[in-house]
């Protein structure tokens, strides 16, 4: 395998994991954030993402000598061979994705890449970018390939060094043949396409899961209302090979830094060639009703009407991130509903494992135990696996109403049942 000297523009969940899997593999990576305090960090092996087995990759690079950490990304890109830009594109004005940084980045390295040098686009980017990126460069002997990440928070590392399939899209042949070859260890399918096309992989799947998830979600609330079993519905689906198991699993509706962002982009894609990407509109239009189908059924559980009120109500919450595993708050469905309530007239506590420093409008507590007390019901919002293994008899003496909505399906209802409290799951009798 060849060694190639690489730059990673970025150490934020795609960044960071990208270089530090890329020097794992053996190639001599250099990261460059423009956050010198977190390029101090890092280079002292200190990693402030939550992310399993991240801490100890960055740590083998930096002591194995491939790897290592700069300032700014005209440090970074003088000297390498490829140029991994893995910059935020956050949704902007109208759903289109912001590509200021990644643009800012190619002006600041434009006139320092080697000739023969590739810049590869790792960040989640609307069709047409890598040419709009090569028009930046304005250098015809630096080519620009796509080459999109499947990385979901909490599994980064695996799904880097364990990937369904590599995605290279290049107009000229030989840069994608080169970026490709970067991940030839791993031994992955590799799809080499045009740079258009790769760039529409990324969202086409995202959009796809999406959609999956707004459909399991509409499926529990049908089995609520035909005393059916969302579990044995999906079970049945799931064995399906053309289906299979991944994203059947009911919840507040989907969120984190990635799904809300690549729908919102889609559809702007779609607008801007005059297409109406209905099942798409349809998706998102599902997973907001979904965020306010939780306030129902606290309603329900709390006041036995759908519409009764919370006012003067104290609710407790166990979880607010996106998902269990990880740090991220960035739109959160947890966050989504605990608005709600609180536009509501509910007051809130809240536990999360993650620990978040502040969230706005909710009482933070070091313990779950402490997040129960004297709360008229417990909602579960985020599928971290410790609450299964509660005391729920403890918790049961701490509320002041034994009630529990658990909007992930997460919990044995037996085990709720037989400590005194009164579950309610999603399309679960």
């Amino acid at each position: 395998m060849f060694v190639r000297r690489i730059a990673v523009v970025g150490t934020g969940y795609v960044g960071l994991t990208t270089g530090a899997c890329l020097a794992s593999l053996g190639h001599r990576v250099v990261c460059a954030d423009v956050d010198a305090d977190k390029v101090k960090r890092l280079d002292a092996g200190e990693v402030d993402i939550l992310e399993p087995g991240l801490a100890e990759l960055v740590s083998e690079g930096l002591a194995a000598g491939r790897l290592s950490f700069v300032v700014g990304a005209a440090e970074a890109a003088g000297a390498a061979e490829v140029v991994f830009l893995c910059v935020p594109t956050p949704m902007g004005v109208g759903g289109v994705a912001d590509l200021s940084v990644v643009e800012s980045v190619v002006e600041e390295v434009r006139d320092l890449l080697e000739p023969g040098c590739v810049v590869v686009n790792k960040s989640t980017v609307p069709v047409g970018t890598a040419a709009r990126t090569a028009g930046l460069l304005e250098r015809p002997d630096v080519a620009v390939v796509s080459n999109p990440e499947f990385l979901r928070e909490g599994s980064a590392v695996r799904d880097f060094l364990h990937p369904d399939r590599i995605v290279v899209g290049a107009d000229r042949q030989d840069a994608g043949e080169r970026v490709a070859a970067l991940y030839a260890r791993l031994g992955a399918p590799t799809v080499l396409t045009d740079a258009a096309s790769a760039e529409l992989v990324k969202y086409a799947a995202n959009c796809f899961l999406a959609m999956k998830l707004s459909y399991v979600n509409a499926l529990a609330e049908l089995c609520d209302r035909l005393d059916a079993n969302i579990a044995d519905v999906t079970e049945g689906m799931g064995y399906d090979r053309r289906i299979g198991q991944a994203f059947l699993a009911p919840g507040p509706g989907w969120g984190g830094s990635c799904l809300p962002k690549d729908t919102a982009a889609m559809l702007q894609l779609a607008d801007a060639v005059d297409f109406e990407f209905r099942l798409l509109r349809a998706t998102i239009d599902t997973n907001t009703r979904q965020r306010q189908r939780m306030v129902e059924k606290v309603r329900t559980a709390v006041t036995g009407q759908r519409n009764g009120s919370l006012s003067r109500t104290r609710l407790g919450l166990l979880g607010l991130t996106f998902k269990a595993g990880t740090d991220d708050l960035r739109d959160s469905p947890a966050l989504a509903v605990a608005a709600l309530l609180r536009q509501a007239g509910a007051t809130l506590t809240a536990y999360d494992p993650a620990r978040p420093e502040r969230v706005d409008g909710v009482h933070l507590m070091p313990d779950p135990y402490q997040a129960a007390t004297g709360t008229d019901a417990l909602i579960v919002l985020t599928e971290w696996p410790e609450f299964r293994t509660l005391d729920w008899l403890r918790m049961a003496t701490l509320t002041r109403r034994p009630v529990v909505i658990d909007t992930r399906n997460l919990l044995d209802p037996d085990i709720l049942r037989r400590a005194g409290f009164h579950w309610t799951g999603l399309g679960r009798r």
